[in-house]
């Protein structure tokens, strides 16, 4: 048996004869662990068990069929031993949180919500302090409404559908067939993509398709999602942040209909539940989710589409540390079916295995518009006169295409008015008690912010240090920058787009409806504005902050600066006007920078594979980190070093460290790492096999927090 109690071994029980005749792989059990009672899979069949050995028995088995089939299962033993964790925890992660409990799979209900004639009447009657119930009725009072769009947000959406059920006013129905978009006239590239991908050999094969923004990629995806679907078949479509997750559901449910599903954290865990069930009973024909959702079980799975493949968000990054693009290739591989990985920005590793011959690679060099590419500049800080650390030639800009009827764009990934507030008198700077870090200054709360523990303070009205009052905001954040607009560009609607301001329940949603409808002019925001939005009227976008990324401590700072800049003109000139985008630093000069601006992202990552290549760095080396943290200090150190002493000698293999990590404490806690490089992959993991058993039974193991990071998409 596999228990989900961080045991990296298997557990034997005996079974009484009935039970043995049940009981098969992929099942829940009840067993007992030490003094407590423990959900546990069955991992294998029984067997007959040694006379001489004493077992305790079997509680109860939980399922009457298998959970997770052979392919899920043979998906599940996979990451276990990839990422060395242990297979007990890679089962929970697969399954919804009331499976995980031991919960009955309850029966899938209709997957669509109609209002009643006792909600109509209710909902004149609602008090105006039942918001979000109001808003549940009125969304429902338009026709039936599948659950995974009317609760975008797991808590509060699903606390007012629970009590509109109980009273009666929602009920339960199958959807309405819906009307179906035809699907437009291809381009070339598209038809010649799409041409080539139906030509490619049955069973499994993995393609790579490099597409500019706006070029149709998600076109290509719902054509190779027709043909499978007029198979009979189900189709996994990942997108790698919850935010962008709507929107594709949406083009998939426009083209093919009611069943299509979303899955994602942001539902509620019976929602989430409901889909897993829903699709493992065939009910669902295609899941548009996050990369959790490569674990929903689809039996007649027949294509798996992961958009945005290059996006980090792919990678888990606690738990089991997993990458969800990654796994959707196993998957495939055990499906012997074709898996697409769309970007318009692929990361190095992709084009690595394309240009290898690994991945068949196909490119779309041209909007499915016609419209060219927008004019990418670089301003050059050195001697410019700056307004809140903006350039006097971007303003400039800004301002020409707002008077044009354009919309513009400044883009920062650094949420906050401030990164540093400073005593003018003494130099006092405003630091996390718990981390090696400088508190955010978030003007709009009065509060200083921890962005990496999360401990908030208010603000100050003096300096700690010698009590004076000039204490002074350094740096930008966005709150800072939507300041400038505001009073530089008063006549036009200001709005900024961060996680600080979606904290609401479809805030997001709103904010874009009004962009789309032109009543925003301009738009601050982070990355959750660089990726896949079309906004039609954008005309211009400055990006700031670029100097953050061109000398980062990460290897991959690099390529995410690329991937961002590229991402972020992706959005401009959409619809056929003329566009425009500035970039500002004070490294003008940079090679890398320049490769990317003149020659875009394709000539930029040829150059970095590269150097990726000298210096031996993924993809041409394959990388494990051991992290270690503890309260206090030496002791992840400690640890670290004795994990080193226990690390089989392997000539292909080459140990960097322990050494203190890039942030050296982190809530309260001092961290290590210790790294390990290998240019063979199968050396690597043949090595750490045996290394993550023995790291259990160090003495120190206990007395510390460890992971073990394969493939780590960072090493802060």
């Amino acid at each position: 048996m596999a228990v989900a109690a961080r045991p990296r071994r298997l557990f034997d029980y005996t079974v009484d004869a009935e039970q043995a005749e049940r009981i098969v792989p992929g099942m829940r059990v009840r067993v007992p662990f030490g003094r407590r009672e423990e959900i546990a899979w069955v991992a294998a069949p029984p067997r007959e068990a040694p006379a001489q050995r004493e077992y305790k028995p079997l509680i109860e088995v939980l399922d009457a069929a298998p959970l997770l089939d052979d392919r899920l299962l043979a998906l599940c033993r996979w990451a276990a031993d990839y990422y060395q964790h242990p297979l007990g925890e890679v089962f929970a992660t697969a399954v919804p949180g009331p499976l995980r409990r031991g919960l009955a799979p309850a029966a899938v209900p209709p997957s669509c919500l109609r209002l009643t004639d006792t909600g109509r009447a209710a909902l004149d009657q609602l008090p105006k302090r039942a918001r979000v119930q109001r808003m549940l009725l009125e969304a429902l009072s338009r026709g039936p409404v599948p659950r995974e769009k009317l609760l975008p947000h797991a808590a509060t959406a699903a606390q007012a559908l629970h009590r509109a059920l109980a009273a009666g006013w929602v009920e339960a129905c199958e959807p309405p067939p819906p009307p179906v978009a035809p699907a437009p006239a291809l381009t070339a590239e598209q038809a010649l993509a799409v041409e080539r991908l139906q030509r490619a050999e049955a069973g499994f094969h993995a393609a790579l398709l490099e597409g500019v923004t706006g070029s149709g990629k998600t076109e290509i995806y719902l054509q190779l999602a027709a043909r499978s679907l007029a198979r009979g078949e189900q189709v996994l479509a990942l997108a790698p942040e919850i935010g962008l997750t709507p929107q594709l559901a949406e083009r998939f449910a426009a083209r093919f209909g009611a069943r299509v599903a979303s899955y994602h954290s942001g539902m509620g865990e019976a929602e989430r539940a409901r889909v897993w069930l829903a699709a493992a009973a065939g009910r669902v024909d295609i899941v548009v989710g996050t990369r959790s959702a490569v674990f929903v079980p689809l039996p007649r799975l027949g294509l798996i589409v992961v958009d945005e493949e290059h996006d980090v968000s792919y990678k888990q990054q606690e738990g089991l540390r997993y990458s969800g693009r990654d796994l959707a290739l196993v998957r495939a591989r055990l499906h012997r079916i074709p898996a697409l990985l769309g970007s318009a920005t692929p990361s190095l590793e992709s084009l690595h295995n394309a240009a290898s011959g690994r991945y068949l690679h196909l490119r779309l060099g041209q909007r499915v518009h016609a419209t060219a590419a927008p004019r990418i500049g670089v301003v050059d800080l050195r001697g410019q006169k700056l307004h809140q650390g903006v350039a006097e030639p971007l303003l400039d800009a800004c301002a020409r295409h707002l008077a044009a009827g354009g919309q513009a764009l400044l883009f920062l990934n650094r949420r906050g008015y401030a990164p540093v507030l400073l005593c003018h008198a003494c130099g006092w700077a405003a630091g996390c008690p718990d981390c090696d870090a400088r508190l955010v200054l978030h003007r709009a709360r009065a509060r200083l912010v921890c962005h990496h523990c999360g401990r908030s303070r208010p603000l100050p009205s003096a300096c700690p240090d010698c009590g004076g009052k000039a204490l002074l905001p350094v740096g930008q954040g966005t709150e800072r920058i939507e300041e400038l607009l505001r009073l530089r560009f008063p006549e036009y609607r200001v709005e900024r787009v961060d996680s600080d301001r979606l904290a609401r329940a479809g805030e997001l949603a709103r904010l874009l409806e009004d962009v789309r409808e032109n009543r925003i002019r301009i738009l601050v925001g982070t990355q959750v504005l660089a990726k896949g939005h079309d906004f039609a009227n954008l005309s211009f976008a400055g990006v700031l902050g670029v100097d953050q990324a061109l000398y980062g401590s990460d290897f991959r700072a690099l390529e995410r600066m690329g991937q961002l800049v590229t991402q972020v003109a992706g959005r401009v000139g959409r619809a056929g006007q003329a566009g425009e985008v500035l970039l500002q630093t004070h490294q003008a000069d940079h090679p890398l920078l320049r490769l990317l601006v003149e020659q875009g992202y394709p000539a930029f990552s040829a150059a970095l594979l590269e150097e990726r290549r000298h210096y031996g760095l993924p993809p041409y080396a394959h990388l494990a980190l051991l992290r270690a943290e503890a309260r206090h200090e030496g002791a992840a150190l400690a640890f670290l070093h004795a994990a080193r002493a226990a690390l089989p000698q392997d000539k292909d293999v080459e140990a960097l460290g322990p050494a203190p990590a890039g942030m050296a404490r982190r809530a309260g806690h001092h961290r290590a790492q210790l790294l390990l490089r290998s240019r063979s992959r199968a050396r690597l993991q043949r090595l750490l096999a045996g290394w993550a058993t023995a790291l259990e039974e160090l003495p120190g193991a206990h007395r510390v927090r460890w992971s073990l990071d394969v493939d780590p998409a960072d090493l802060f």
